[in-house]
């Protein structure tokens, strides 16, 4: 078998493996989707099926992770090939926590639900749709720059993440206005700051993404760098 069946083989192992963490992160961002579309109408059978998903989220994990110990263990790559397996690795990893996310705030739905609590109750659902809305835009934003290994707008989800942390502050400061003028909404603005705070997870997952991507392209690890420390990684 000549070098270039080899390169040629493993190029297309790399390719495959791309897709199917491609495919991973767009069920992802369905689920994330999902769980906020349960969260604002109140939908128990919505809230079921980000539940559902939870498990083949789990399942392309684990299957996704064996295939790269497998490719790693074949190849021995080098160099690049070797960051690409590595950040994928890592990716996955950010993806399937993102799921946990999604999954945590459809329960919050089915609790909410199950305790009689209702839709017309004064809660700032409306503001939380927001704050998930900017999370859902940077994960679609970031799984767009991992197709195109474009750093640039990797670095672009990297400084909009501050966007989703104010929103989350603002959101807590609400909660607890709502929770002092009306009692009534103490336990289920408790439930909603843990679904503020899913949603901010989701955004600080897709700003570990973005860290992943400049990592494959340029070889540096931008971890806990400032923003202007990342630009100067990525010229």
């Amino acid at each position: 078998m000549t070098d270039k069946h080899l390169s040629t083989q493993f190029d297309a192992e790399l390719s495959e493996i791309s897709n199917r963490v491609l495919e991973m992160g767009g069920l992802v961002e369905s689920q994330v989707a999902q769980a906020v579309y349960a969260l604002t109408n109140f939908s128990g059978e919505t809230a079921s099926l980000v539940l559902d998903r939870e498990l083949r989220v789990n399942q392309m994990e684990v299957e996704i992770d064996r295939d790269l110990s497998a490719i790693i263990a074949r190849r021995q790559p080098t160099a690049r090939d070797l960051r690409l397996l590595i950040a994928i690795s890592k990716t996955i990893g950010n993806l399937e926590r993102i799921g946990d996310e999604a999954t945590r705030i459809a329960r919050t739905v089915q609790r909410l639900m199950n305790s009689g609590v209702s839709s017309r109750l004064r809660l700032p659902v409306a503001d939380i749709a927001f704050g998930a809305n900017l999370a859902t835009a940077q994960l679609r934003k970031v799984l767009d720059a991992f197709a195109r290994l474009d750093v640039n707008r990797a670095l672009e989800v990297l400084k909009q993440d501050d966007e989703i942390d104010k929103e989350f502050d603002g959101l807590l400061r609400k909660l607890i206005t709502y929770m002092m003028e009306d009692p009534r909404t103490i336990s289920s603005s408790i439930d909603l700051v843990f679904v503020a705070k899913a949603i901010e997870r989701v955004g600080d997952h897709a700003k570990n993404l973005s860290e992943q991507i400049i990592y494959i392209v340029k070889g540096t690890d931008v971890r806990h760098h400032t923003v202007e420390a990342v630009e100067d990684a990525v010229r």
